[in-house]
């Protein structure tokens, strides 16, 4: 039986080699699934080193937003060569589109157990452009709950617009100050679960979690809105910030339910120097 390690070189290789793919079979393959479950696999891969999966990424284009990774097919490749044997791991617990763009919220051990939000971004059926958010997996949370739990299924797809702009007035309201006091127009005063893992489930559970914050002088502060994704009942915001003291970027998960949001998850992740990352795609750039 080969070793992850062994699958893994395939996988590399097949990257390598992808633009000599036969054009018809490879159109023919993309119309046979979504683009969700082109996601759902080529994450997959991570853990079992298929190479078909490769066939969903645009072999002439894959624009790199992850600045732990060099830019291209190559850089990926390199990355998941460089991965200890037998370690991947990759379970997506949750997944939505909008439009040519896919968000995969997953389980990982990448280098370590983490939680990753995935955004994917296709043209003509192929995987173009990638950003994501990894942060460490929690021992324990303030709620008891963990990180991914909650709610999976996609509904209410007819109230997709209302609540995309929910969020956004949320985020400019609430996340950036301009009217805090509006919090109960978009956050619901009867059910707010939490998986962030430093705060408590409700509302008070978030005043709480962010008076400490202050308090220790170390408040979390939100600079600038990138971008806001959803389908359904589920909403994602990409905003950059300060938290703990240093340059991060937020990636919020929100579910909506009756027009008030009723469940969030997050990743926060530190951004590093432009002087240290392996491409020059940027953070964020949508």
């Amino acid at each position: 039986m080969k070793t992850l390690t062994v699958a893994l070189s395939i996988l590399v290789l097949a990257f390598s080699s992808l633009s000599a793919i036969n054009n018809n079979n490879k159109k023919s393959k993309q119309m046979e699934i979504s683009n969700k479950e082109k996601v759902v696999a080529l994450i997959k891969s991570i853990e079992t080193g298929d190479p078909s999966a490769a066939a969903y990424i645009n072999p002439n284009k894959y624009i790199q937003h992850n600045q732990g990774v060099a830019d291209g097919l190559a850089g990926f490749g390199a990355v998941l060569h460089a991965l200890p044997e037998g370690s991947a791991r990759a379970n997506t617990v949750r997944v939505f589109e909008d439009g040519d763009y896919v968000i995969a919220h997953t389980e990982y051990n990448f280098f370590g157990p983490k939680i990753g939000i995935d955004i994917f971004r296709f043209e003509d059926g192929l995987i173009v452009e990638h950003w994501d958010n990894l942060q460490e997996i929690a021992q324990e949370t303030a709620s008891g709950r963990t990180q991914t739990d909650g709610t999976t299924k996609v509904v209410d797809l007819d109230k997709t617009a209302a609540n995309k702009e929910l969020v956004s007035k949320l985020i400019k309201d609430v996340f950036f100050g301009a009217n805090p006091d509006k919090i109960t127009e978009y956050i619901s005063t009867e059910q707010y679960l939490q998986h962030n893992p430093g705060i408590k489930d409700g509302l008070a559970g978030l005043g709480e979690g962010l008076q400490s914050l202050a308090e220790a002088g170390m408040p979390m502060v939100f600079e600038k809105n990138h971008f806001i994704l959803g389908e359904g009942n589920f909403v994602l915001s990409v905003s950059e910030g300060i938290f703990m003291k240093e340059k991060v970027a937020f990636y919020d998960l929100f579910r909506i339910e009756d027009g008030k949001v009723v469940e969030h998850w997050d990743t926060i992740q530190k951004i590093v120097p432009d002087s240290e990352a392996k491409n020059t795609n940027g953070k964020f750039n949508f």
